[in-house]
């Protein structure tokens, strides 16, 4: 389903909403997270999809794959991190810490007693966990009914102490603020409410790296910027993240902007619908996990219910769809799991739509761009999805680009 959003529009970016989230912020995030070992070095690829571009009927089409950002491929690995970091600076900032020595282990001692805790479907949590450990802190994760075995053990593998519980992605959202409550923790998590908004602020900013890397890598190839943006939905902290970013630089020259759910979690769409921050009005259980939350973020809100100019919730076939389309794509094979191809889905829903050509105007003309936000976070899932392993996807796509 399509829903244009009545309250988009083009406009300079408002400067009650650069106080929150702003570029410098996100530079300066960064830098901070260069000198983290569980990153890699330099930006992530931003591949030049033309042959697909064709094959869709558009000008160009661009993907940003953030799946080898680190080795727990996914997005998520600048969010959580960056929010511990400036948590840590904030509780301590008497003792003078160096932003960049905190995920280097310099400061364990000093951070031995500090616990951190977060609900998760998977890729925050793990991001978290790995943040924690390397940073010397403990850290307690809650998942859902819905999280995969498969997932709890990658995250526990980076030392973190699991807690499940029955119910959905927002139940458990709910326990970890509980928890925290009760035992003195720190929650780290991108989905914001009544109290909580600093935290979630900053894992939002941690991505918006994705969209200064995005602009830099642009001028370094002279390319003219997009026309059309495609954003996975969730909570909202990842199309704020990003939309903030083009919104600030670009002003009322920003790009069209759209934000994609599954149609079973549809809570950013409602809450266009609404006017409001909103809940989705389906089960929440989809095949993308990552994007599988039945509660919009406040705070996430705040910045797309201006910028966002359509909402689209698509199935959960078409984003399998996706997954493979990607991974046999003859630009350049890319492994993306179900939430990293979202963008991709909902692009392919609504160019089978009179608007597209018609008010949308994607066309033969149109600068897209994609985010992969997610590789084979669950390479069994992934398998039985896509019918093949991530590593032989990963190796064509070697192949491919040694070929260049």
């Amino acid at each position: 389903m399509l829903y244009l959003n009545p309250n988009a529009k083009l406009s300079p970016y408002p400067s009650s909403l650069q106080r929150v989230m702003n570029i410098e912020t996100a530079r300066q995030t960064r830098t901070w997270l260069q000198a983290w070992t569980g990153l890699r070095s330099g930006p992530t690829p931003l591949y030049d999809m033309a042959m697909l571009a064709d094959r869709l009927g558009i000008g160009q089409l661009a993907l940003k794959d953030e799946s080898v950002r680190s080795p727990l491929a996914s997005f998520k690995a600048l969010g959580a991190p960056a929010a511990l970091i400036r948590y840590i600076l904030c509780k301590y900032k008497d003792q003078g810490m160096d932003p960049a020595k905190v995920l280097r282990g310099q400061y364990a001692s000093t951070l031995a007693s500090e616990t951190v805790i977060s609900a998760t479907d998977g890729n925050h949590g793990r991001a978290l966990a790995a943040a924690a450990r390397d940073a010397g802190c403990r850290c307690v994760i809650v998942l859902h009914a819905h999280v995969s075995e498969e997932r709890e053990r990658a995250i526990a593998d980076f030392g973190a102490q699991i807690v499940r519980i029955n119910g959905n992605y927002d139940d458990s959202v709910n326990v970890a603020a509980e928890q925290a409550t009760q035992n003195g923790w720190q929650v780290i998590s991108d989905t914001s409410y009544e109290g909580y908004e600093t935290i979630p602020r900053d894992v939002m900013q941690g991505y918006g790296v994705i969209a200064d890397e995005i602009f830099e890598q642009d001028i370094a190839r002279g390319h003219e910027g997009y026309t059309h943006v495609f954003l996975q939905g969730g909570v909202g902290g990842l199309a704020a993240g990003i939309a903030s970013y083009f919104w600030e630089k670009l002003g009322d020259k920003r790009p069209a902007l759209y934000v994609v759910e599954p149609t079973q979690a549809d809570c950013l769409q409602q809450s266009a619908m609404l006017g409001r921050a909103a809940k989705a009005t389906g089960s929440v259980d989809s095949v993308m996990a990552g994007l599988a939350c039945g509660e919009t973020s406040p705070l996430a809100w705040t910045f797309l219910e201006s910028s966002i100019d359509a909402f689209i919730t698509i199935e959960d076939h078409e984003a399998v769809t996706a997954m493979s389309a990607l991974a046999r794509c003859p630009d350049v094979p890319v492994v993306s799991g179900e939430s990293g191809a979202a963008g991709l889905a909902g692009l392919c829903n609504i160019l089978t739509q009179e608007i597209a050509t018609g008010r949308l105007k994607i066309d033969g003309t149109s600068r897209v761009l994609l985010i992969n936000t997610e590789g084979a976070t669950a390479p069994s899932v992934y398998r039985e999805l896509t019918g093949e392993d991530a590593d032989d996807v990963l190796q064509r796509q070697r192949d491919h680009l040694a070929d260049i």
